[in-house]
């Protein structure tokens, strides 16, 4: 019993110091984090024609609001929306024809278009949208993401920057729901986006999101269009670098905007959270490991069972508790959203270490009822196949 204690003192003396670095890092990243968000920038010197891409699928709570908010645009110059789903049964027909019929007077559109043109249906809808795009600059974003009036403005401004290639924006979890939505926008604001500012301002980490992805038409067309990226699940990444490769810059915005976060069930959640969680740990295996820095609770509550009536895993324990809060209330005040009362952050850490935990022993994932493998470059192909 004595060398079994023994075992589990160094065990547990191992995740201390797994948690004491986390700890430096939450610290770190609650000041960080306020100070790179900032608010957008100002108008452009001009304002080119935009053709916003929105691909659909099924009907999310909160999709016509959604949808409403990029056709509500302050924007002088040239815009063009199109809408896009691939089956005519798709039930998120019906919102966008109520809304082009309450607003007559907007370039905008529905395509539905079953066309498929790799594993990625989602790249596949964008695909046959970009046929009908028109303008000099492309806007494509989740069906999920709720924008304000200014947002082509800002979009516009960020993209007169020399050498750059494609903006994209970061964005904060707003639940549309109940707990599990909640706890959904949470990762998204106390996670995410923490671990998000921390790699970009060390420069480890150069993302790319489907929240939103500005670019103009000449860009898009170097990289070889929306089907250089049809079989890749992280589509908005790779989609990152390739603009890259064609020597352009990317960059990711200080500004945020909203994604709407519906997340019905704990199955629903785990499954989506998982399914990232894989697609970064295959594409991008070092920034997977890396996040594992972000866990200083679930670490400290490991220690706690591994040296059980000791003090210092306690005092850890603690110190973690207060750091994750810390960072959480940080962020929440600097966004201004609170997506989740802060005695709900140990319970969001707990959940996200466990996805993580989850995620290292497949590569497998389910995605719009569909089940696939993903390839180590990222690529997807259907259970089916193999």
């Amino acid at each position: 019993m004595a060398l079994l204690a023994q075992i589990g003192d160094l065990i547990g003396l191992f995740f201390l110091a797994l948690c004491l670095c986390a700890l430096v890092y939450t610290l770190v990243a609650a000041f960080v984090v306020p100070l790179y968000l900032g608010p957008p920038p100002r108008d452009p010197k001009a304002f080119p024609s935009v053709a916003m891409l929105k691909p659909l699928h099924g009907l999310e709570p909160g999709l016509e609001d959604n949808l409403r908010s990029f056709l509500n645009q302050d924007y002088p110059g040239p815009i063009q929306i199109v809408f896009g789903v691939q089956d005519p049964t798709d039930p998120a027909i019906a919102v966008v024809k109520a809304l082009l019929a309450a607003n007559p007077g907007l370039d905008a559109s529905l395509v539905i278009d079953a066309d498929m043109h790799g594993g990625n249906r989602k790249v596949s809808n964008l695909i046959n949208l970009e046929r009908h795009a028109r303008n000099d600059v492309i806007v494509l974003s989740d069906s999920d993401i709720r924008v304000d009036s200014h947002y082509l403005r800002h979009l516009a401004a960020e993209l007169e920057q020399p050498g750059l290639g494609a903006i994209s924006c970061l964005y904060v979890g707003q639940p549309v729901g109940g707990v599990w939505s909640k706890l959904a926008a949470m990762s998204i604001n106390h996670h995410f986006l923490p671990n998000v500012v921390m790699g970009v301002t060390l420069g480890l980490a150069k993302p790319c999101f489907g929240s939103t992805v500005a670019l103009k038409k000449s860009v898009l067309d170097d990289i070889g269009g929306f089907r250089a990226v049809a079989d890749h699940l992280a589509d908005d990444f790779v989609l990152g670098q390739l603009v890259r490769e064609k020597g352009f810059k990317t960059k990711v915005s200080r500004w945020t905007i909203s994604h709407m976060g519906s997340e019905p069930t704990a199955a629903d959640l785990i499954a989506h959270e998982i399914r990232w969680a894989r697609t970064i740990r295959v594409i991008e295996p070092a920034g997977f490991v890396g996040s594992g820095i972000a866990y200083a609770l679930p670490f400290a509550a490991i220690a706690c069972l591994l040296m059980p009536f000791q003090a210092l895993p306690l005092w850890f324990l603690l110190a973690s508790l207060c750091a994750r809060v810390l960072l959480a209330w940080r962020v929440d005040q600097r966004t201004g959203c609170q997506a989740g009362a802060l005695w709900l952050v140990p319970v969001r850490d707990m959940l996200s270490f466990i996805v993580f935990v989850g995620a290292c022993f497949t590569n497998s994932v389910t995605w719009r009822g569909r089940r696939f493998k993903i390839h180590k470059s990222g690529t997807i192909y259907p259970v089916e196949d193999f």
